[in-house]
């Protein structure tokens, strides 16, 4: 039977993604009804400018005070999309306190504060839903909790933040440099006028931090996650890609160790095959690779960012959301039975791609061959051009702990006939 009172919404942030919330909450409305059981209803919607014209939605219900809107106590759930962490947290916590739901697009809380919010939910018997904070309109976050609930996830590897994927399709595609493609994005709308939280990988290490934790059972916060930006990859890395059949992405890994007792999670540039099916992911795409034991290998592709994608992921949440309170339920919460410890980058092990530059003289490839060999370093293949006194000499590793490749840098380094070292980077996907 169809209730008829309808459900209470309260939107705390109306920016690009709210205002499609309500957009589709409002046009979809019939739609909504007949899969939630019950109609929904915007009953406020909090904002910093109430003076903003904000086209279908009436004004009565636009207010300034976010912390009354929670504390109303009518409303079935709060849909979250300020961001940041406060008055995030605390408005959160309060509508918990006062009966309501959450559906949160909110990644950089839930890295950092995931397991407080987790453990509010429970205590007050509400639901906590984030869909939409990872990878935007792409569904992964519920199959990872729900459909793979059964399953051991090993591996999750993708690219998760549309503004870097983008620059670095552009290099790759055009020849062009860093700066040159990050101007583009940024007059394309796909970078902020400071991207420092996409391109310094920000971004990225708060979804990389949610996917594992969710992946592995465990609990990893932000500050557990590796990260490396990519403000120094240059055309001659991708140049020195191509050569080796691979392309350049920024990405996020997260891998159960091989005898199951840690977890490292850690996002970085690194060269992929091109056969690899995340080496076709162009523009601002986002792509996570999953690898399970009895699933095998899955891909998840789409949208990872812009309002009416991401909003279509938080109503998803409210669908969801909605139907529980009409059953007297909730959803799935925090599972973090295993506890694993988060292993170090020290501890990875991944094959390497360097670059330096030498001295073209007789023996120089023969000290650099030692060097790798006393800390344990296997090369895999050696690529040497020399001109007028000076060489460019690029050695790809064989897997290797990233603690023994530092190490092999710092001896590179004191070596009289090596002049610098061009670049690092890892090689994944293999």
């Amino acid at each position: 039977m169809m209730r008829t009172r309808p459900l209470k919404v309260a939107l705390l942030g109306c920016g690009v993604v709210g205002s499609e919330v309500a957009r589709i909450m409002t046009t979809h409305a019939d739609d909504l009804t007949a899969r939630i059981g019950a109609p929904v209803e915007l009953a406020g919607v909090a904002v910093r400018r109430p003076s903003k014209v904000r086209e279908g939605i009436d004004p009565a219900l636009v207010t300034t005070d976010a912390t009354a809107l929670v504390k109303r106590g009518d409303i079935d759930v709060v849909v979250e999309v300020i961001g940041g962490i406060e008055p995030a947290r605390t408005l959160i916590t309060t509508a918990f306190e006062h009966g309501a739901s959450i559906v949160s697009a909110n990644k950089a809380l839930l890295a950092q504060d995931g397991a407080a919010l987790h453990a509010a939910a429970v205590e007050h018997g509400r639901d906590l839903y984030y869909e939409a904070a990872v990878a935007g309109a792409i569904p992964l976050i519920r199959p990872l909790r729900e459909s793979l609930a059964g399953d051991k996830v090993n591996r999750v590897l993708g690219i998760v933040n549309g503004t870097t994927n983008f620059i670095l399709d552009k290099m790759d595609s055009t020849g062009a440099g860093y700066q040159e493609a990050l101007d583009e994005a940024t007059a394309l709308g796909y970078a902020e006028a400071d991207p420092t939280a996409d391109v310094e990988g920000f971004d990225a290490a708060a979804k990389a931090a949610i996917l594992a934790g969710i992946a592995f059972h465990t609990r990893v916060r932000l500050d557990d996650v590796y990260r490396e930006g990519m403000t120094e990859v240059t055309a001659a890395d991708f140049a020195s890609a191509k050569e080796m059949g691979c392309t350049i992405k920024l990405l996020a890994i997260c891998e159960r160790a091989a005898d199951g007792g840690s977890v490292t999670a850690r996002v970085h540039p690194a060269m992929i095959p091109l056969d690899h099916p995340l080496a076709s992911v162009r523009g601002a795409y986002n792509a996570v690779f999953v690898e399970a034991e009895a699933a095998g290998q899955l891909m998840f592709y789409g949208p990872g960012a812009g309002g009416a994608p991401t909003a279509s992921a938080v109503l998803g949440d409210l669908v969801a959301v909605c139907r529980n309170k009409l059953a007297g339920a909730t959803g799935p919460g925090e599972s973090a039975y295993t506890q694993l410890p988060v292993s170090p980058m020290g501890d990875v092990v991944t094959r390497y791609h360097i670059s330096l530059d030498v001295a073209d003289k007789p023996g120089v490839l023969a000290q650099v061959a030692t060097v790798f060999a006393e800390h344990g370093v296997s090369i895999d293949t050696v690529r040497q051009q020399g001109k007028d006194g000076e060489a460019s000499l690029v050695v790809v590793t064989h897997r290797a702990a990233d603690a023994a490749l530092t190490g092999t840098v710092d001896a590179l380094r004191k070596l009289d006939t090596v002049r610098g070292v061009a670049s690092i980077m890892r090689v994944e996907g293999e």
